[in-house]
């Protein structure tokens, strides 16, 4: 199964924390790197090159930083522009049906501060909630989130136990190796990469 990653990041050479997940990836046909904000940076987006794309892909990854509780610009301009109706939702629009979706994040904030008692009073779930639904809407199946919490605090063993589950975790999906219902059993995927690693999540 081949992996899309839609990396967006417009300070990504500034991001200690995603070049790591994203070195951590080996070199493979299984994988595909697009980084929107190199691609796009006047924000111009080949609607028909990125469809053409998806429908390569089985599994559509959407790799995010969370600013201001939601996305950087360019990943909303490309749902909004790509995920067009009557081709990926809505009548004839079955071209992502049954392919799986879901957010890898980076947050400056822990992952306690994610909680309704938490600094930010929602989970991060909620906030991902508008990508839950799109995915939804076109016929995906949607998995939990893999995130990297408290990014600006970790140390360098922390972040290369991140970026072994990241690329554990994309490794296993690009094999088939899981079940949908499993793994939305799960809050989020880094519990279920870090079990398949025998030790705890990070």
């Amino acid at each position: 199964m081949r992996v899309l990653i839609l990396f967006a990041h417009p300070h990504f050479e500034k991001s200690r924390v995603n070049r790591a997940l994203l070195k951590s990836l080996p070199a493979s046909d299984a994988f595909t790197i697009h980084d929107l904000y190199e691609l796009y940076p006047h924000f111009d987006i080949d609607v028909a090159e990125e469809k053409a794309c998806l429908v390569e892909h089985d599994i559509i990854v959407w790799h995010h930083p969370i600013y201001m509780y939601s996305a950087p610009a360019i990943l909303k301009q490309w749902m909004d522009m790509v995920l067009e109706f009557g081709w990926a939702h809505g009548a004839g629009g079955d071209f992502l049906k049954d392919k799986t979706a879901l957010n890898v994040v980076t947050t400056g904030g822990t992952r306690e501060s994610y909680l309704p008692e938490g600094f930010n009073r929602y989970s991060l779930t909620e906030f991902l909630r508008p990508f839950e639904q799109t995915a939804r809407l076109c016929k995906m199946n949607y998995l939990p989130p893999f995130a990297v919490q408290g990014s600006y605090r970790l140390s360098d063993a922390e972040l290369e136990a991140y970026a072994g589950d990241y690329a554990r975790l994309l490794g296993r999906l690009s094999l088939g190796d899981y079940d949908v219902q499993t793994l939305q059993s799960y809050a989020y995927l880094n519990d279920w990469a870090g079990a398949a690693s025998g030790r705890a999540t990070p």
